[in-house]
């Protein structure tokens, strides 16, 4: 295949799109809005599935060195109620290794070719010039034509329109962001409430869910099920300010919990939750497909960034399968995708009712221990 391939995005879908192409000889350039490969955190912990995540890590040929990058122990789940009381306490291993999302993403930028991932090109907007050829236009002017483009580039898609008039829905709910360092010598009561890996404490409506990262990290997500306008009364510039409105939405919580809020060392940080509708799916325009949250942005369920990769694996082998017949390579690519990103929708939907529905969390705690 002689055609290159351009990915707009490089989030772990693109990078695992363009890493595995180029297992396969198959050119590839990414073009990311971020200036730098440091310009922005990227997240926390990362469950890596087997059947997608750890499958599309194998397929790059970066299986052992992403074992590397696993942090033991951190599989761990506890679920508590409000009061602090133990729901649910399990620190087995599942068979989805945790990873640090920045670590997993400099791993595939390390296993490209030198100027694969182009910085600092934020896209303004795609439109089709027909025979497979689409120009892309990026903030500062400059444009490019390219005959097999792939949106890798998250919720708010620029390459999406071409494809598809879904635009993003607000789900009714949020995640309000922070972290605390070095947990256990400076929030002892709070490291010791999160356990080895992962917490949650719910309640119908909202939670507190928290990861232990590396180094002794606390990464805290408060969740509140709240329209946008909500939020917005909400002054994020006043770190303060915000964190107490938050953290009146659990007064009477135990306070080793709420302390995962007031006392976070960075400034707290709103992340809407929007989906795409679950059955997604667009008609076939020759020279362009999407992966990832582009192509079927859901609700959190610990599936994303596995889907993200999986499906960056998947398209890289149809293209090598089919180096003269680009059409049917996407064609197959698609025909997979649509049914599987519908599965994984519906699951998120689903975990969500239970974490966040009228029997939080008794209902998560069911799905747990086998009662459901």
């Amino acid at each position: 295949m002689t055609t290159e391939v351009t990915i707009i995005g490089a989030g772990l879908g693109g990078l695992t799109l363009a890493r595995v192409l180029h297992v396969h000889g198959i050119p590839a350039t990414v073009y990311e809005a971020e200036s730098s490969p440091t310009a922005r955190a990227q997240g926390g912990m990362l469950d890596i599935h087997e059947g997608d995540g750890q499958r599309s890590l194998e397929a790059a040929g970066l299986t052992e060195a992403f074992r590397g990058l696993v942090l033991e122990g951190r599989e761990a789940t506890r679920v508590l109620a409000p009061d602090g009381t133990v729901l649910f306490d399990d620190d087995s291993e599942s068979g989805r290794p945790e990873v640090q999302r920045g670590e997993l993403r400099q791993l595939l930028l390390d296993s490209l070719p030198p100027g694969t991932v182009r910085w600092g090109h934020k896209v303004s907007g795609v439109r089709a010039l027909g025979d497979s050829r689409h120009e892309v236009t990026f903030a500062d002017g400059a444009t490019l034509v390219t005959t097999l483009l792939v949106g890798a580039d998250g919720a708010w898609s620029r390459v999406r329109p071409v494809l598809s008039d879904a635009t993003p829905k607000y789900i009714g709910r949020s995640f309000i962001e922070t972290y605390l360092y070095d947990g256990d010598t400076r929030h002892p009561a709070g490291a010791k409430a999160v356990g080895g890996g992962g917490l949650m404490v719910l309640e119908p409506g909202k939670g507190i869910l928290a990861h232990r990262e590396r180094g002794g990290t606390l990464h805290t997500y408060v969740a509140l099920s709240k329209p946008q306008a909500w939020f917005a009364g909400i002054d994020f510039t006043d770190s303060g300010a915000a964190t107490a409105r938050i953290a009146e939405e659990f007064d009477g919580w135990a306070p080793e919990l709420t302390a995962l809020i007031t006392d976070g060392d960075t400034a707290p940080v709103l992340r809407t939750l929007h989906t795409l509708p679950i059955a997604h799916r667009w008609d076939r325009i020759p020279g362009v497909t999407l992966l990832g949250d582009a192509a079927h942005l859901s609700a959190p369920n610990g599936d994303g960034a596995n889907l993200a990769m999986y499906d960056g694996a998947e398209l890289a082998k149809a293209l090598a399968a089919h180096p003269d017949d680009v059409e049917t390579a996407l064609t197959e690519y698609e025909q997979a995708l649509f049914p599987r990103s519908a599965t994984a929708a519906a699951d998120g939907i689903h975990l969500h009712e239970l974490m966040f529905g009228d029997n939080a969390p008794h209902s998560l705690v069911d799905m747990f221990t086998g009662h459901v």
